[in-house]
């Protein structure tokens, strides 16, 4: 909870200062995070970012990149604009199969009832993140409303698309729906 609000203080403080402007980047936690990132000739913004931890080590600081700043999940999750989910992978002890099944665990409660109409789309998520995964890998999880798909890029390099702006919702809501795979991580995302 600490570092939360210690990250917190750190980007509003990094926000709201008269230098915010010139920087291209933050560093939270140990890793630097563009303020801005590109994708597909628009530009995102950084809305948040928190990191992630399981029991006890962190295992990523994931940010959320929005076309426009926004404070409220359910216009998140329902806007079908550009926007990403950026992942860098902090600890050795990730592996594609943990993250994978967190993915899959986290998507499962975000679908609910629904969860059996995107197994399908889960298999391709899950093979396009198989190659193996080390400590400093970043992942961009990106939808792009002009193909409605979720792009997945690992390193820079584009994996694969998952089409369909329901899976959209479904996988942000991951994080920012109404049962989050961490509370503590969804009001980082959302800057509050």
């Amino acid at each position: 909870m600490k570092k939360i609000i210690l990250g917190l203080i750190l980007i509003v403080s990094v926000l709201f200062s008269s230098d915010a402007i010139a920087q291209k980047e933050i560093v939270f936690e140990g890793v630097t995070l563009p303020r801005t990132m590109k994708f597909e000739n628009k530009t995102l913004q950084l809305n948040g970012a928190g990191s992630r931890s399981k029991m006890w080590v962190e295992v990523y600081i994931q940010a959320l990149y929005l076309s426009q700043l926004s404070q409220n999940p359910t216009e998140i999750i329902n806007d079908n604009s550009e926007m990403s989910i950026r992942i860098e992978i902090t600890s050795a002890l990730v592996s594609s199969g943990k993250l994978t099944r967190a993915l899959n665990a986290g998507f499962e409660k975000s679908a609910g009832a629904e969860f059996e109409k995107y197994k399908s789309k889960m298999e391709l998520l899950k093979n396009y993140l198989a190659d193996d995964i080390v400590k400093g890998d970043v992942f961009e999880l990106t939808y792009a409303p002009v193909d409605s798909s979720m792009w997945i890029i690992k390193n820079g390099q584009l994996k694969g698309k998952i089409p369909g702006m329901d899976f959209k919702k479904v996988f942000f809501g991951i994080w920012l729906g109404d049962r989050p795979v961490d509370e503590d991580l969804k009001k980082s995302l959302l800057g509050v």
